[in-house]
């Protein structure tokens, strides 16, 4: 066993680009932050949903009280118990956070006569666990304002566990921000969610040989997601916003973690909010689960305007991730370091680049100087040096290498089967698999059996040969969201895919008329829909709004509808409400719906439709 961590641990030092070990495993400090300002645990182990299902288990985290095992790096282990304390704390008087109750924290800010909350969480059962305990400790203070940071899941999906039907509270959030939300979370969620089972490790069991956590916080609820649309945008850096009798000054930051983003500055507080653009590990330029190539050299350009805007009028500096750092000076070497951290990959990346270096061999060449890898929230536990790289390098020149032998390659099952001919079948490409992996080149060991396993899916010593290689490739690495992907690709050749258990479902109500037609035309089947022609209107009698919707060359595309003189006239006509929408939407009927004309021309449309697939099959073809 020793011998195999020990190779493992090599093999995944040099595929990160980390010299982990390199920061002092001696220093406390972070530990002193984490734990300072406790108020209180939390008041029950689970946390249920309404259908009884745990949307989160404070228990899973028990086994990271131990020492750290040979099954996990020290430096991620270290990681996994910082984000592991869960309870309610205090930043600074008036100013508390919710942590361990999810991936994020939530901040809660007293007013004048309540609290604003700020990134209430994934879920709504988190929550709304997490107010009732402040309001356990600070009085049952009403939710008076809603602040958003940004545009992820994590940092408003839970607000209805804070905010009550009707509630007249302002929501505020940065310009763009449901835009972007609907653009990540619901036109791409479903492969973003599939895609995320991997990287969050969500159906591998929670224990030291298997997850351990993500690095940004230990988990992602599973209970309800919802969304209620900002009421406020905030439009510009410098712009002041009094909530509640709390005064809030905004720093927009778009194109950093989230396309749209901000950070903001409590001045009667003195504390600092970096929303995710500073926290305690290096983040993503590109998260595993997809999203949009984010921009490293503005990032740390706004991480130098937060420094210049709000270092000397600020004592603490928080984060909706992880735990605050106190301190002027400790607060500006953190933001100066983070600031460095971005610019240096970007800056280094574009120098290779520029050298005729193409990604992969960046990657392998980069090292962070010495300053910055002794600093512990430099490591590389969410995003990691080496697929950041790539990131920075994909958003500059894309996926092309520039080799015209990448323009047309064969697709992968394809080309497996052309690998196991070359190799003289697949037996062959196992054994010379397992002869790398025996010699500690784990990495292309797992390459040669994915075409193994392409090749033939069927053959049962090819996955369980792979699986083995990911276990022993997720034993080294620092990186949590890679270990995670190892320990997800391993399950799933051995015992198959396991349902999604969380999804979007809960936002459609907050999207617009107009988002919500966009999400029928991504769902168009092309080639089945060439033949199809279908023209509907549709009034919408709540919103004053009418819309024609026309299918026609595989394509479904809509436009505002007005009384256009010798405007074709439609196959059918629809009035309706948007709830009435949103059930026509889900299958549910046209109770309630006036329809006028052709009623067959919407099965024509439904009958082009595909369902998207959210267990879609990722290490087998």
């Amino acid at each position: 066993m020793a011998e195999d961590v020990r190779r493992a641990r090599g093999a995944a030092v040099t595929a990160q680009g980390s010299a982990q070990g390199s920061a002092d495993l001696g220093d406390r400090t972070d530990f002193a932050n984490a734990d300072r300002g406790f108020l209180a645990a939390p008041e029950q182990r689970q946390i249920k949903t309404a259908e009884g299902k745990t949307a989160w288990d404070f228990d899973a985290t028990a086994f990271l009280d131990g020492d750290c095992p040979d099954t996990v790096t020290p430096s991620l282990w270290r990681q996994s118990q910082l984000c592991a304390r869960a309870g309610l704390y205090e930043v600074v008087q008036g100013v508390y956070q919710i942590r361990g109750f999810d991936l994020s924290n939530m901040t809660l800010i007293e007013g004048d006569t309540g609290v604003v909350v700020v990134d209430p969480l994934v879920s709504a059962e988190t929550a709304a666990a997490g107010l009732a305990l402040y309001r356990k400790v600070r009085g049952d203070k009403p939710v008076t304002g809603v602040v958003y940071t940004h545009s992820h899941i994590d940092h408003f999906g839970g607000v209805e566990g804070v905010l009550e039907a009707g509630s007249k509270a302002p929501i505020l959030a940065p310009e763009g921000f449901m835009a972007e939300a609907v653009s990540e979370n619901v036109y791409a969620g479903t492969a973003m969610l599939r895609r995320g089972m991997y990287y969050s490790g969500a159906n591998v069991a929670h224990n030291a040989e298997s997850h351990v956590g993500m690095g940004l916080g230990f988990a992602a609820s599973t209970g309800t997601v919802g969304l209620l649309a900002p009421t406020e945008s905030i439009t510009r850096t410098g712009q002041e916003e009094t909530v509640d009798g709390v005064r809030f000054v905004f720093q927009m930051t778009p194109g950093t973690e989230a396309p749209s983003e901000m950070n903001f500055l409590l001045p009667d507080r003195r504390a600092l909010c970096m929303a995710e653009n500073a926290t305690h590990n290096l983040h993503n330029i590109l998260t595993l689960r997809g999203a949009q190539v984010r921009d490293a050299r503005i990032w740390s350009h706004y991480l130098g305007q937060a420094l210049d805007l709000f270092a000397d009028q600020a004592d603490v500096v928080f984060a909706s991730h992880h735990w605050p750092t106190w301190g002027a000076g400790e607060l500006r070497d953190f933001l100066e370091i983070q600031r460095d951290l971005y610019a240096y990959l970007h800056d280094q990346t574009l120098r290779m680049m520029n050298q005729g270096l193409v990604g992969a061999e960046i990657a392998e060449l980069i090292q962070l100087p010495p300053a910055l890898e002794a600093a512990w929230h430099t490591h590389g536990y969410y995003g990691s040096v080496s697929h950041n790289v790539k990131a920075v390098y994909q958003r500059y020149l894309g996926w092309y290498s520039g080799h015209p032998s990448d323009l047309w390659e064969h697709p992968p099952a394809e080309t497996a089967k052309r690998y196991a001919i070359c190799f003289g079948g697949v037996p062959n490409l196992v054994a010379k698999a397992r002869e790398y992996a025996d010699d500690g080149d784990l990495r292309f060991a797992a390459q040669l059996l994915k075409h193994a396993v392409f090749a033939d899916p069927s053959n049962q010593d090819a996955k369980h040969t792979l699986a083995d290689v990911f276990e022993r490739l997720a034993l080294g690495a620092e990186n949590a969201t890679w270990r995670n992907c190892y320990l997800m690709g391993a399950s799933e050749l051995r015992d198959g895919v396991q349902p999604t258990p969380i999804g979007a479902a809960g936002m459609a109500a907050a999207l617009s008329v107009p988002q919500l037609l966009d999400t029928l035309a991504i769902r168009v089947n092309g080639p089945k829909a060439w033949d199809a022609k279908a023209v509907t209107d549709w009034h919408f009698t709540d919103l004053d709004e009418h819309y024609r919707l026309t299918l026609q060359n595989g394509v479904l595309t809509y436009s505002p509808q007005t009384a256009k003189t010798g405007a074709p006239p439609p196959d059918a006509t629809f009035t309706l409400t948007k709830p009435q929408f949103l059930t026509v939407l889900a299958g549910g009927g046209l109770d309630g719906v006036t329809v006028n004309g052709d009623l067959s021309v919407l099965q024509t449309i439904v009958g082009v439709l595909d369902a998207p697939d959210p267990d879609f099959a990722i290490v087998t073809p």
